[in-house]
């Protein structure tokens, strides 16, 4: 038998081969047509069930695309194990367990990241628009998706944030309520009547509108300082950062408005030196002796 016989014969087999798996493969696409059938069908109702709960859109759109894909694996193997009848479904689940534990090491901060992102959509706190405070960054919450999240700084710049730091980190949600305590150290000097010190602040206090009147304005003595006796003076007030500041600027000057016309002083730093008897030196001693 010469070369060419040999690879004709080859030739054959497959083909031969080949003509016995065209049932097979039109099976697998007729299960790939249905595959895709379902997946459609599947996406429709996941639209309709996740349109009527309030989550995040970021995570209806998980859902969305998790389910499609499930469809999808489901159909391939079927269809995989159609057209390759060697090929069973314990074979693919082994050969993907050590595929899966592969590319686990390979990408292993992307799925600590992928896992963080799906835990931070599932729970309710940390929405669009809060402004949140977490290693050092403070801004407004933009964007949240499966991997980072987009803050907007106070200063405008924007700050991506890999969603394990926002997982595995303390975040201040500080618009979590519409309204949050601010508080202020005011000192007094040594010689005021702390009552009416306590009044006059108390007073100032309650004629500044944007306070809440209604929640409980505390005002303490808190400490003996070097050159005054500090009031520590907390009140509630809007929770965004616009707020803490202009509700901050009116209880100061409302503050030092109301002292001054009390006439309590409000006292800046003192320095006192003391100074010891001056000791004569020992020839003006002598001189004063002979003197006498």
């Amino acid at each position: 038998m010469t070369a060419i016989d040999i690879l004709a014969k080859q030739l054959w087999g497959m083909w031969a081969g080949f003509v016995a798996l065209v049932p097979n493969m039109v099976i697998a696409l007729v299960i790939l047509l249905i595959t895709w059938v379902v997946s459609r069908i599947a996406r429709r109702i996941v639209d309709r069930v996740t349109g009527k709960a309030s989550i995040r859109e970021s995570l209806k759109q998980l859902i969305h695309t998790v389910v499609s894909i499930s469809v999808w694996v489901i159909g391939l193997v079927i269809a995989a194990t159609v057209v390759l009848p060697g090929l069973t479904p314990a074979s693919l689940v082994a050969g993907l367990g050590i595929g899966t534990i592969a590319i686990g090491f390979a990408f292993q901060d992307f799925f600590q990241n992928f896992l963080a992102g799906i835990l931070i959509m599932v729970r309710k706190k940390m929405r669009i628009g809060d402004i949140i405070e977490c290693e050092g960054i403070i801004g407004r919450v933009e964007h949240v998706s499966l991997r980072e999240t987009h803050v907007r700084k106070l200063s405008n710049e924007l700050t991506i944030v890999p969603n394990s730091t926002l997982f595995k980190n303390p975040v201040e949600i500080l618009t979590d309520g519409a309204q949050r305590r601010h508080e202020i150290v005011v000192g007094v000097s040594y010689d005021t009547d702390l009552e009416q010190a306590r009044d006059v602040i108390r007073s100032a206090m309650e004629g500044i509108d944007i306070i809440d009147q209604d929640r409980r304005i505390e005002i303490f003595a808190r400490e003996f300082n070097s050159s005054s006796i500090d009031f520590l003076v907390r009140w509630w007030a809007g929770s965004k950062p616009y707020d803490m500041h202009d509700s901050r600027d009116r209880v100061v000057r409302a503050i030092k408005a109301a002292l001054d016309k009390a006439g309590i002083e409000i006292p800046f730093p003192y320095v006192t030196h003391t100074f010891k008897a001056p000791v004569p030196l020992q020839g003006q001693a002598e001189d004063g002796a002979a003197q006498a």
